[in-house]
C-alpha cells in the first residue's frame, strides 16, 4: 500500500489483541469518536461511532459477520461501507485500517472526517 505523506496520516490504535473478537474499542481524534471493530475472523473495521439514524453509539452494538446492529433502534450498518442495510438508509463515515505485526492503525488523512 503506497502512502503519500502529505495526505495520509496513520494513527496507531494498538495491538489487535486489545480489541475483543465481535467487539469494539473507541478512540478519539480531534473530538471525533471512532469505533474500531474486530470480527470473528479478525478483520478490523473503523467507522465514526455514530449511527446515521439517531447518532447512537455503534461501538455499543452487536457485531455479526461484517455488520453491527445499533443499540438504540436496531439499524444494521455494514462495517466495510458504513451503509445502513435496507430497508433503512443512511451512512456513517468509514476509515481505512491496517494491521502490521499485530498492531492496528487507522488512516486519518485526506477526507477522513
Amino acid at each position: 500500500m503506497s502512502q503519500n505523506p502529505e495526505t495520509n496520516h496513520w494513527y496507531t490504535v494498538g495491538p489487535l489483541a486489545d480489541i475483543p473478537r465481535l467487539g469494539s474499542r473507541v478512540v478519539q481524534h480531534n473530538g471525533l469518536p471512532i469505533a474500531i471493530f474486530r470480527t470473528a475472523k479478525d478483520t478490523v473495521f473503523a467507522v465514526r461511532d455514530q449511527c446515521p439514524h439517531k447518532q447512537g453509539p455503534l461501538s455499543q452494538g452487536i457485531v455479526h459477520g461484517e455488520s453491527v446492529t445499533c443499540p438504540l433502534h436496531g439499524w444494521v450498518i455494514e462495517l466495510d461501507s458504513g451503509e445502513a442495510v435496507a430497508p433503512d438508509h443512511g451512512c456513517t463515515h468509514t476509515f481505512q485500517t491496517r494491521i502490521v505485526d499485530g498492531i492496528v492503525s487507522i488512516e486519518l488523512g485526506g477526507s477522513a472526517a
